[in-house]
C-alpha cells in the first residue's frame, strides 16, 4: 500500500515548516548531484564527511574526510542527505503526506524540534546497532518515521488514501502506519548484526528508533491536549470537540 494522501479537513494552517523541510532536502539534493557531475568521487567523500559514520561515534573521533567541526553535527547535517531519486522522492511524499497535520496540531517550532529530536534518535539507533561500520547512513526516514509515530498517535483514525494496486482506497492511518512500522520491526531487528561488510542496505534501527520517540511524543501531546480540553487552531480557538480517539550505494539510507 503506497500513500498518496490524506485528509485534510480540520486542518487550520499552512504547513509552513513542512514545506521549507521539503525544500530545504530537495535543494541538498540537487547540489549532491552537481557535486556527482564534477566527480563521483567528490560526491563519495561529501557523503562520508557529511553523514553519520557509526564508527566515528564508537571512537569519539571524526574519521576522514572531516567537516572541520565536531563530528556529532553528521546527527543533523545527513538528515538532508539522499542517496539517489527514489530514497528522496519516497521521503518527501511521506513527509509531505502526513507532516501537515502534526504540524498543525502541535505547533511550527515544536514540530521542527521534534522532526530533529526523532531524527537525531533514531541515527543513535542505528550507530548502537552498527558501532563498527564505517558505513555512512543519510536521509530524513528516521526523523519521518518519527514524524509517523507522532501521526499515528494523535490521528489514529484519520483517513489514508493509499494506492491498493490500481486502486485508491481510504483506510485508516493506524492501520497504514501500523503495517509500516511492522515490517520496519521485522527488517531491523534481523539486521543489527549488520557489518561493514554489508555494504550499503537500509537502516531499519534509524526507523524504529525514531518512530518509537516520534510516538512517544505523541502520547505525550495528546494526553496534554485532552486535559486542556482540546486541539487550538492558528487563531489560538480551540477548534472543536476533542476526541481521545484522535479525530479524523556506499552509503546507507534511512
Amino acid at each position: 500500500m503506497l500513500p498518496i494522501g490524506d485528509d485534510n479537513s480540520d486542518r487550520h494552517r499552512r504547513p509552513l515548516v513542512t514545506t521549507l523541510l521539503v525544500v530545504a532536502n530537495v535543494l541538498v539534493f540537487f547540489y549532491e548531484l552537481q557535486i556527482g557531475r564534477g566527480s563521483p568521487r567528490s560526491l563519495a567523500a561529501f557523503v562520508h564527511e557529511w553523514g553519520v559514520v557509526p564508527r566515528e561515534y564508537a571512537l569519539g573521533v571524526d574519521l576522514p574526510p572531516t567537516i572541520g567541526g565536531p563530528y556529532w553535527l553528521t546527527l543533523f547535517t545527513s538528515m538532508f542527505l539522499h542517496g539517489g531519486w527514489g530514497h528522496l522522492l519516497g521521503n518527501m511524499l511521506y513527509l509531505w503526506i502526513f507532516g501537515d497535520n502534526v504540524e498543525d496540531r502541535v505547533g511550527r517550532l515544536p514540530f521542527l524540534l521534534l522532526y530533529l529530536a526523532t531524527g537525531v534518535v533514531g541515527a543513535l539507533a542505528q550507530i548502537a546497532a552498527a558501532p563498527t561500520s564505517v558505513v555512512p547512513t543519510v536521509g530524513a526516514s528516521a526523523a519521518i518515521s518519527g514524524i509517523l509515530g507522532a501521526y499515528l498517535a494523535l490521528f489514529p483514525h484519520k483517513r489514508v488514501h493509499v494506492l491498493f494496486f490500481f486502486f485508491v482506497v481510504s483506510v485508516p492511518a493506524i492501520l497504514v502506519i501500523g503495517l509500516w512500522i511492522l515490517t520496519q520491526l521485522v527488517s531491523g531487528f534481523g539486521q543489527v548484526a549488520v557489518t561493514e561488510e554489508t555494504g550499503g542496505g537500509v537502516a531499519y534501527m534509524a526507523h524504529v528508533g525514531g518512530f518509537a520517540t516520534g510516538l512517544l511524543a505523541g502520547l505525550v501531546i495528546r494526553a496534554a491536549t485532552i486535559r486542556s480540553g482540546g486541539p487550538r487552531g492558528a487563531s489560538g480557538r480551540r477548534v472543536g470537540p476533542w476526541r481521545a480517539t484522535g479525530g479524523s550505494g556506499p552509503y546507507r539510507p534511512w
